[in-house]
Order: structure tokens, then C-alpha cells, then sequence
């Protein structure tokens, strides 16, 4: 990867909608080139989305997050890899990770409710044949996604009791 490219990562990934225009001027290059190089990314996904951190808390979303750690059984030939492809093709799940430690896989869901995402765990997640156990995290609150703290709103701060 050229050094342009990897210039032009560094600032996608700060602010996604900085425009090739603006692109091209921060690294003194034409704007061809900056469309060029993002469009040669995206071929080689490289760049796989663009997307915009939202601040749960101010919005009227009542989406539930949570982690799951799941202990599981590699298959012989793909070891994690095909398990992973299986609970990725769900809906619910918004990231998944390959993890070391005490467990193997990192699972990022999302459901409508508390009850949801449990119900997504033990019909779906749990009934793999190579799934040995799981253990489901709630997010109760966001201080920082993807490097962008997550400001809280005024009215939702705490007042002193302390004179």
C-alpha cells in the first residue's frame, strides 16, 4: 500500500465525511488521485464501510447491546473460521471477533430488549453443535466508540448533594 492510501485511511477513520476535495488538499495531491486510491480500496476491501457513531443515549432508540463470550470447539480443516461465518449471518450480531484468553469468540448483538437478546443467545447462539458455552455482557453505557467519546447531554448530568 502506497503512502498516499494509507494517508487517506488515517483520515477516514478520524471523520468518514471528509470529502476527496478536502482529501487531496490535506495530502497536496490532485483530486483524481484521492478518488482513484479510495475507489482502489474499496475494490480491495480494504475500506469495507463508511458509518456514522451514534450517541444512543440522546436518540429515541431503545436498542439493547451486548457482549457474549463464546467458548467453542474448532472445526477440523476450518478451525473458528466457519463457525464464525455461521453466527455472523445474523442479524443481531454486529461485531464479531476472534479472541485469546479465556474464550474464543467476541459477539456484538443488538436486539429491541433485555429479553431479545437473551432469546438470541440460547435459541440461536447456544444450539451450534461446536458452541461449548456462552456468557452474555449487557452494555449499560458508552464512554467512547471507535475513538469518539461520547458526550453526555446536560439534563442527563448529576447534580452535588455536597454544600
Amino acid at each position: 500500500m502506497d503512502a498516499i492510501s494509507k494517508d487517506i485511511l488515517t483520515i477516514l477513520q478520524a471523520d468518514s465525511r471528509v470529502s476527496a476535495e478536502n482529501l487531496a488538499r490535506m495530502l497536496g495531491t490532485d483530486e483524481n488521485t484521492v478518488r482513484e486510491a479510495v475507489k482502489k480500496l474499496e475494490e480491495d476491501g480494504v475500506i469495507v464501510k463508511y458509518t456514522a457513531i451514534v450517541n444512543c443515549d440522546e436518540g429515541d432508540d431503545q436498542a439493547v447491546e451486548a457482549l457474549i463470550e463464546v467458548k467453542v470447539t474448532p472445526q477440523r480443516g476450518a478451525g473458528f473460521d466457519a463457525i464464525a461465518q455461521e453466527i455472523a449471518a445474523h442479524e443481531e450480531v454486529k461485531n464479531l471477533y476472534l479472541m485469546s484468553g479465556g474464550y474464543d469468540l467476541a459477539v456484538i448483538v443488538e436486539g429491541k430488549s433485555l429479553k431479545s437478546v437473551s432469546r438470541f443467545v440460547s435459541e440461536r447462539i447456544s444450539t451450534y453443535d461446536s458452541v461449548i458455552s456462552t456468557a452474555t455482557h449487557f452494555i449499560l453505557k458508552k464512554y467512547k466508540v471507535e475513538g469518539a467519546v461520547i458526550k453526555k447531554s446536560a439534563d442527563g448530568e448529576r447534580l452535588s448533594v455536597q454544600p
